[in-house]
């Protein structure tokens, strides 16, 4: 049968329509939107930025345990000028140690290894303060005293702001020292006017009541006089002649 065939053609134009490229889009099922993941990193300074592995000394098995392999920074925050020691694992970025360098750390070579050195730390890696005994590792010689020396110029650099923190704290202190005394000071200016206003509200009624009974007793007397003055007056007018006493009247001594 000839090319020439309509069938043949036809299944020609079938297959060939297969493999041809229509334009159409197919929209994804899912779409997937880029996330910004922050690291707490944001605002702090990297001043040191070293390959090396770390291990911490485990005391109840009294032997060094490995935290990971990774990248140990030293980080300066941007406003405090505080730095940190952080490290995490190369893969997971798990932390490993995570604590602040201040004045009292030192850190020294490993015993019998110049490529390790150890330091005392109260580290936070885990979610809280846990008194720690780190030593790390690095690849050289030259990396491990990059890191020491860092460490420790980092450690005095900061004795400065423990001292400007200690004055303010000071400060700051005798400031609310001076502010409560102030407080008391009015409180017992306020209590002193309460009691003087109360004694001198005290001795107004007190004199108040005293009137009171001075002008009663005044009243009394001079009812009790009138009294006396009626009687006395009407003895004589009435019985002028009379030669019995007025006593002998009142008790009706009549003759």
């Amino acid at each position: 049968m000839s090319s020439a065939d309509p069938e043949h053609h036809e299944e020609e134009e079938i297959h060939a329509g297969e493999d041809e490229d229509t334009g159409a889009q197919v929209a994804p099922i899912v779409r997937l939107e880029e996330v910004a993941v922050s690291t707490g990193e944001e605002d702090e300074d990297v001043l040191l930025d070293l390959k090396s592995k770390l291990y911490r000394f485990d005391k109840d098995g009294n032997q060094w345990k490995e935290r990971g392999a990774g990248t140990v920074k030293f980080l300066k925050h941007k406003s405090t000028g505080k730095v940190r020691l952080v490290m995490r694992q190369s893969k997971t970025l798990k932390i490993c140690a995570n604590h602040l360098i201040i004045p009292s750390m030192t850190v020294q070579e490993h015993a019998g290894n110049e490529k390790s050195c150890v330091w005392h730390a109260n580290d936070y890696a885990d979610g809280e303060l846990k008194a720690e005994l780190f030593c790390i590792r690095f690849a050289s010689i030259e990396n491990c005293k990059s890191f020491m020396e860092m460490f420790q110029e980092i450690a005095e650099s900061q004795k400065g702001k423990e001292e400007n923190k200690d004055a303010t704290a000071a400060a700051d202190l005798l400031e609310n020292l001076s502010v409560k005394e102030k407080a008391e000071a009015e409180r017992k200016d306020t209590e002193d006017k309460d009691t003087e206003k109360k004694e001198t509200e005290k001795e107004d009624t007190l004199k108040k009541e005293t009137e009171k009974e001075d002008t009663e007793k005044k009243e009394t007397g001079r009812k009790d006089a009138g009294e006396k003055g009626t009687w006395q007056g009407m003895v004589p007018l009435v019985y002028p002649h009379v030669g019995y006493s007025v006593f002998g009247l009142f008790h009706g001594k009549c003759y």
